[in-house]
């Protein structure tokens, strides 16, 4: 029978698991991501955030099963669908059965649509799809299937939650929405405007545009519009360097009003922002670390400031999906046998051990994680909890607990 120490959190790190692992499999997971070009600092930074709970989370503590641990293989997609199926092949040729995604939805559609095929094709080297943020609301809608998982609240939970909060503010009488030309940029336009409208009818929406996606220089002609727009607040699902060269460019135009987003922060965003970002910049995310809510919450903070000085603790939800996947591959006795992994997932109920003391729920019928969701203000915060080492990071203004748990899918899931 195996024996196992309870140690601290440092000392855990401290311990080599390779003894531990050479008479035990390897669970391969493969991260398909941006590792280069312009979108490189977020797919870089939520590898670190993977690789750290990965080893952390599960290795430092025995692994899965009878020992085996969770190794991360990082597959660069250039942000590219056509890169990332081919990515994906090479990672079901190297072994992984797990492929966690989350930059872009455009890449995550192409991704679930050729899982499902592969998996309806090759029933020895089926995988799973464990989505942690791409949150286009058709990848668990009519696009769903059994194979994937989301753990980020997709665009229209979001959007829910950031409306929740507009509606309130009796100042806003004006809103230009703006984002990038692809699937998940048009879904938080629908769903602001719609969401807008039978929330708050007086509301005029004074901008409605999308702009090329990574590929826009100069957002100077956008960020003019916005201003003479007479726009009080502002909406974007802008990530990466497209959220830092709008954002920066429409506060340097004068914009003086709310920015609500969805990504505003990290991988350069909150440093580059600074005092400018105060009472400007709005993020709607789930998970809570300033204040950590828990002692462990803190211990696992400053152990990855330790390891990754220059990273950012910027998704939480990656500690979900490692944690996630190790209940439930323990739950159904096999790493391999993918179904009855996604068995165990679907309709888990998870107490999350670091960011939330309330439950989470993995909805049976379209495999989407409820949670709580907060918006974040951009504020001063003290080290190691802000973000980009700058002096600024991110605390709660408004929360929304066990948001959207009702609202409506159109997922007829076809099970195997």
């Amino acid at each position: 029978m195996r024996k196992s120490i309870k140690l601290g959190l440092g000392a855990a790190l401290a311990l080599s698991v390779s003894s531990a692992a050479v008479m035990a499999e390897n669970v391969k997971i493969a991260f398909i991501d941006p590792l280069s070009g312009g979108f490189a600092a977020t797919g870089i930074n939520g590898l670190h955030q993977f690789e750290f709970a990965a080893e952390t989370l599960v290795n430092a503590k025995g692994g899965v099963l009878d020992g085996d641990m969770f190794e991360i293989l990082p597959f660069d997609n250039k942000i590219s669908p056509k890169e990332s199926l081919i990515q994906l092949q090479v990672a079901i040729d190297q072994g992984a059965r797990y492929i966690v995604q989350g930059n872009s939805s455009g890449v995550a559609n192409a991704l679930t649509e050729a899982i499902d095929k592969h998996n309806r094709r090759n029933p020895d080297t089926q995988v799973l799809f464990l989505n942690y943020s791409a949150v286009d609301p058709a990848l668990t809608n009519e696009k769903c299937n059994f194979w994937h998982f989301r753990f980020d609240p997709h665009a229209d939970m979001k959007m829910a939650a950031l409306t929740d909060m507009i509606a309130e503010n009796q100042d806003v009488k004006k809103v230009y929405v703006i984002g990038q030309d692809y699937s998940f940029g048009k879904a938080v336009a629908s769903a602001a405007v719609s969401m807008l409208a039978e929330k708050r009818p007086d509301i005029e929406i004074v901008g409605n545009e999308l702009h090329p996606i990574g590929k826009v220089k100069d957002f100077t002609p956008y960020a003019r519009k916005v201003v003479s727009s007479g726009a009080d607040a502002v909406i974007t699902g802008n990530w990466g360097a497209d959220m830092l060269g709008l954002g920066k460019s429409i506060l340097e135009n004068g914009f003086e009003g709310p920015i609500f987003t969805y990504y505003a922060a990290a991988d350069g965003i909150t440093a580059a922002f600074g005092e400018s970002g105060v009472d400007s910049l709005y993020l709607v995310a789930e998970g809570d670390d300033n204040p950590p809510p828990k002692p462990e919450t803190q211990e696992y903070i400053q152990a990855f400031k330790a390891k990754y000085p220059d990273g950012n603790m910027s998704q939480t939800r990656i500690t979900n999906v490692i944690q996630m996947l190790a209940q439930a591959i323990n739950e159904a006795g096999t790493a391999t046998d993918v179904v009855q992994v996604a068995n165990a997932l679907e309709g888990m109920t998870f107490k999350d051990s670091l960011w939330s003391t309330d439950e989470m729920h993995m909805r049976p019928q379209d495999h989407q994680l409820v949670q709580d969701i907060h918006i974040f203000g951009h504020q001063p915060v003290e080290a190691p909890y802000d973000m980009d080492n700058s002096g600024y990071g991110l605390k709660v203004q408004f929360t929304v607990e066990n948001a959207s748990a009702d609202i409506a899918t159109t997922c007829e899931m076809k099970r195997p």
